[in-house]
């Protein structure tokens, strides 16, 4: 193994002579470029969609009818802080409000003036 990396090593072009290495910016620049492209890919729409999960609970009311993250589908009875009253066919289940996924359609739509 030894004398396979020795060999690698001994085909690579030699060092310039006389030459300075690039500067830090230019050397950092490939990881900095990286960081960011991570950033717009990964970071930002997972930000955003806790935002929008976030309003949805916000806008959590009675009668609503919601999907939860484990495929319940039942009724808005209460809110509370911290966790909802659903009603699914006969049962009555209280689930904490972040398992609430989505909400399917708005009950007791109230006209604003």
């Amino acid at each position: 193994m030894m004398n396979t990396t020795t060999a690698l090593i001994a085909m690579g072009a030699p060092p310039a002579q006389g030459q300075e290495a690039p500067p830090f910016y230019i050397t950092m620049a490939p990881f900095i470029l990286m960081l960011v492209v991570f950033y717009f890919i990964l970071i930002r729409p997972q930000q955003k969609k806790a935002k929008q999960h976030q309003e949805l609970l916000k806008g959590l009311r009675s009668g609503d009818k919601v999907l939860t993250s484990a495929g319940i589908l039942g009724t808005v009875i209460s809110v509370k802080e911290k966790s909802v009253t659903l009603r699914s066919a006969d049962t009555k289940i209280e689930i904490l409000k972040s398992a609430v996924a989505e909400i399917t359609e708005r009950g007791n739509e109230v006209k604003e003036a």
